[in-house]
C-alpha cells in the first residue's frame, strides 16, 4: 500500500521543480552593453610639459625608461584626437616598468580616468605588456568604475607619434569593453 505523505511530497517536488524550470527560462537575462572607444595618450618624459617621470632604475632616478629594470610614473592627458589641442577627456596615471632584457618593452599598469565628456568620472583599469617596436600591441581591461562597473575588454594600441631621442609618444588606444 503507497504512502500517502510520500506521493504529497512527490507532487510539491513536481510543483516546485516545474516553477523553477519556467523562472530560469522565462525571465529576461541581463545582456552586458559593449563599449567601443578611440582615445589618445601623450607620453612627455621630456620638456616643460613632461607628464612622465622615471623614479627607478639601475643608476637611479636618471635611468632612461628604455633601460631594463626602470621603473616610470605618468600622469599623461588622454584626449579626443591625436594632437594636444583636441579635446582632453581626462588622465592616464600609472606605473611603466621596462620588462624587456633589450629594452623594447614596458609593462604596464595604469588607470584610465575620464575627467569630461560622456563617461566623467568613470575609470577603465589596463594592465598589460606594450612592445613599442611593434606597430600594434594588444592589452587588457581587467576592471573599471562608474560607467564601466563590472567592465573586462581589451584593447589596442598604436603609436602614432614617437621622437625616442626625447622619450615623448603619442598613443592611440582603441578599447572594446562589455559592462552592466
Amino acid at each position: 500500500m503507497a504512502n500517502p505523505l510520500n506521493l504529497t511530497s512527490n507532487f510539491f517536488f513536481f510543483i516546485f521543480t516545474l516553477t523553477i524550470i519556467y523562472v530560469a527560462y522565462t525571465f529576461p537575462k541581463l545582456e552586458p552593453n559593449q563599449t567601443n572607444l578611440v582615445f589618445y595618450v601623450h607620453d612627455h618624459f621630456t620638456g616643460e610639459d613632461s607628464t612622465a617621470a622615471t623614479v627607478a632604475g639601475k643608476t637611479g632616478v636618471t635611468s632612461s625608461i628604455l633601460h631594463f629594470g626602470t621603473v616610470a610614473i605618468v600622469d599623461d592627458p588622454v584626449t579626443e584626437g591625436p594632437t594636444m589641442d583636441s579635446k582632453l577627456i581626462g588622465r592616464a596615471q600609472g606605473t611603466y616598468i621596462n620588462s624587456q632584457l633589450d629594452g623594447k618593452a614596458l609593462y604596464m599598469v595604469f588607470s584610465v580616468i575620464f575627467t569630461a565628456g560622456e563617461y566623467r568620472g568613470s575609470t577603465l583599469e589596463i594592465q598589460g605588456s606594450d612592445i613599442f617596436t611593434t606597430k600594434e600591441r594588444e592589452f587588457g581591461i581587467v576592471s573599471g568604475t562608474g560607467y564601466f562597473r563590472f567592465v573586462k575588454g581589451y584593447g589596442i594600441m598604436e603609436t602614432e607619434f614617437m621622437d625616442l631621442v626625447n622619450l615623448r609618444a603619442t598613443l592611440k588606444l582603441n578599447v572594446t569593453v562589455k559592462h552592466y
